[in-house]
Order: structure tokens, then C-alpha cells, then sequence
């Protein structure tokens, strides 16, 4: 393990490193032996070497993939909400963003992307060598090593998310910040990352504080795992705002997964789903029941219209207009929870549905 002494030292000299970092691009590789290295390791290490500040081409290349691969995600969704075809499985049917809503967004994200994480972005390699991290060296970990190290910060990512979320839905911290993300109670993929500065910080700590606190235990953590890893966690992000739950989605076939499904109904009910990769947390501690009351209540409600109709299987268009119905009251008594939140100390955040 690394001597705490030696962290403290490496982060005393955080700011000058981050500034003053300088290596001879020929003496990073000096003794590896490119001929056993993969393409993309390869590539990889070309890239260090054409930069040649290893500070510099770990935040330009950070930067760059947080953006291609946040709207590289983004586009897509966009393009879907204007085919009618993928109307009957859009969640909330009757809301489909406006390009109004879609240009709103995209100024608020791209200005907290330029403002608040470009800093932080360029700020990461020096962090992450006081933690022990390898970043310019090649070769990579073994995709065993890395699958195992992705699903270990998937798991502390989303038990930092639950607990942090629900904070921000006590009333000063919803007032001041999470009240700007609840803007939309019809996600849209845009609005993953449509949120408060400080939310981008808080939130974000469960994203790459984990791997930090992993590297620092074992020494053993690469940067391309955390690239994969945010990767994987922007594309879930994304998703989870999508507002559609088709039949091949990742929670139909992994029913822990939370998906878009489970998240849009927080966006809507505003008092349930905290949590945002799984959903065993939010059943653990009860914070999920409002959601299973609607969806049985959803059930219920198709199966008393079929058995009043002689036990004729109902049309897609007489489910459609039973789940609206529902969609209606859940969303009228999310706007009264939200507004009970925003005008009052600890909500209902870890107390499920009620709202005192």
C-alpha cells in the first residue's frame, strides 16, 4: 500500500506537477519492446510519446472522449425521438422534447463541461499518479483484470449515487441544487448531465472517487480501465434519461438493472429510485415501493378492463390509455412531493412515499 506520508507529499506538489510536468517523449518508452505490444497499445503509446507531457495528453485525450462519447450517445436518442415508429415504446408518449428543450440543454452542458469538468479533467493525471495509477504505460491490464475492476466501481458508484441523490432531495440541497436537474419530468438523454455545478461535483465523486480509493488500496489500476469504466458510466447515464424501455433493453434481460424504465418514474414521482446502475438498493431500503405500487396498480387496472370485457385481450391502444391515466395522477403527485421538498427540511427521501 501507498505511505499516507508520501500521498500527502505527492498531492502537496499537486499544482505545480499539474503545470510544470515535463518529460522526454523518447525516455517514457526507453526500454519497452514495441513489437510485443497490441495496435491500440501501440496507438497508445504513440500518443504519449507525439504530446510529450503526459499532464497535457491525459486531459486532452479525457476530454475528448467525455465528449464524443456523451453526445456520440446523445445523437442517437435525439434521432429516435423523431421517428413516430419508436413512439410505442417511449415511456411518456405525450412528451417528446422540443428542439427549444434540446438546444436549452445542450448550452447548459457544454457550458458545465468547458467550466467545471475541463479543470478537473486536466487536473486528473497528477491525482491519479499520487494514487499509484498507470497512465502513459503500456501494456494494458488483461480484459479479465478489467471486467472485474468495472463491475467493482459499478457497485460502489451506484451505493455513493443512493445515498448522495437522496441528499440532495432535503430541501435546501434540492432548492439551492438538484431542483435544476428535476427540471424535465419526461427525461431526455441530453438531460443526463443537465444539472447544478456542484450536483456534476457531488455525483461525480462516486464516479471517480472509487476507483481512486481501489488504486490507492491495491496498486493495481490502470487509466484505460477508468476510460472504459466512465465510458460504460456516461453510456448508462445517458440511457437511464433516454425516457424509452424497449423490449431488448439491458433491464429485460438483467432485472437487477435499473435502466430508463426505473429512473423516468423518479423523474416523474419524484420520491422513489435513488439509485442509478441496479435496483436492489432502492428495494432494500423501501425507497422503490411507490414504483411497485404503480406497476401493480398498472396491472390491476389492465386485467379489471379485460375481465369487463368478457376477458377480451386488451388493444395496445386500451393499455396505452390506462397506463396515461396513471402516468397523469403519479406525475400530479410528484409535482405536490416536489414542491413539499423544496419548501421544507429532510423530505421523503429515506422515508419512501410519504411526504410529510
Amino acid at each position: 500500500m501507498i505511505n499516507a506520508t508520501t500521498l500527502s507529499s505527492t498531492i502537496t506538489t499537486f499544482a505545480s506537477n499539474l503545470i510544470h510536468e515535463e518529460h522526454d517523449p523518447s525516455q517514457l518508452y526507453s526500454t519497452l519492446d514495441f513489437s510485443s505490444l497490441s495496435y491500440l497499445e501501440k496507438q497508445w503509446a504513440a500518443w504519449y510519446i507525439f504530446v510529450g507531457n503526459p499532464v497535457l495528453a491525459t486531459g486532452l485525450m479525457s476530454f475528448i472522449l467525455h465528449e464524443v462519447v456523451y453526445f456520440g450517445r446523445c445523437i442517437p436518442w435525439m434521432i429516435i425521438d423523431r421517428m413516430p415508429y419508436f413512439r410505442k415504446w417511449k415511456l411518456q408518449p405525450n412528451k417528446v422534447p422540443t428542439p427549444a428543450q434540446e438546444w436549452e440543454c445542450t448550452k447548459l452542458v457544454l457550458a458545465t463541461h468547458f467550466t467545471v469538468e475541463l479543470p478537473q479533467i486536466f487536473a486528473f493525471h497528477p491525482l491519479a499518479v499520487a494514487f499509484g495509477m498507470a497512465t502513459y504505460q503500456v501494456p494494458f491490464p488483461s480484459w479479465q483484470t478489467m471486467a472485474m475492476q468495472i463491475a467493482l466501481f459499478f457497485i460502489m458508484e451506484d451505493a455513493w449515487h443512493y445515498v448522495a441523490h437522496q441528499c440532495l432531495h432535503y430541501g435546501p440541497l434540492y432548492r439551492k441544487i438538484h431542483k435544476l436537474h428535476h427540471k424535465y419530468s419526461a427525461p431526455f438523454g441530453l438531460a443526463a448531465e443537465y444539472a447544478h455545478p456542484l450536483e456534476i461535483l457531488i455525483l461525480g465523486l462516486g464516479t471517480v472517487g472509487g476507483p481512486l480509493l481501489y488504486c490507492y488500496l491495491t496498486e493495481n489500476l490502470h487509466i484505460v480501465t477508468m476510460y472504459t469504466w466512465i465510458t460504460l458510466r456516461l453510456w448508462q447515464a445517458v440511457d437511464a434519461h433516454s425516457g424509452y424501455d424497449f423490449p431488448w433493453s439491458l433491464n429485460k434481460i438483467l432485472p437487477f438493472w435499473s435502466g430508463a424504465e426505473h429512473h423516468d418514474f423518479h423523474h416523474m414521482a419524484f420520491t422513489n429510485n435513488y439509485s442509478t446502475s441496479f435496483r436492489y438498493l432502492d428495494f432494500i431500503f423501501g425507497t422503490d415501493d411507490k414504483y411497485r405500487v404503480y406497476r401493480q396498480r398498472a396491472a390491476a387496472e389492465k386485467a379489471k378492463a379485460s375481465a369487463a370485457a368478457g376477458g377480451v385481450k386488451l388493444s395496445k391502444e386500451q393499455k396505452d390509455a390506462i397506463e396515461q391515466k396513471l402516468l397523469a395522477e403519479t406525475e400530479r403527485e410528484g409535482i405536490i412531493a416536489e414542491e413539499k421538498a423544496a419548501n421544507s427540511g429532510w423530505n421523503a427521501a429515506f422515508k419512501g412515499t410519504k411526504v410529510e
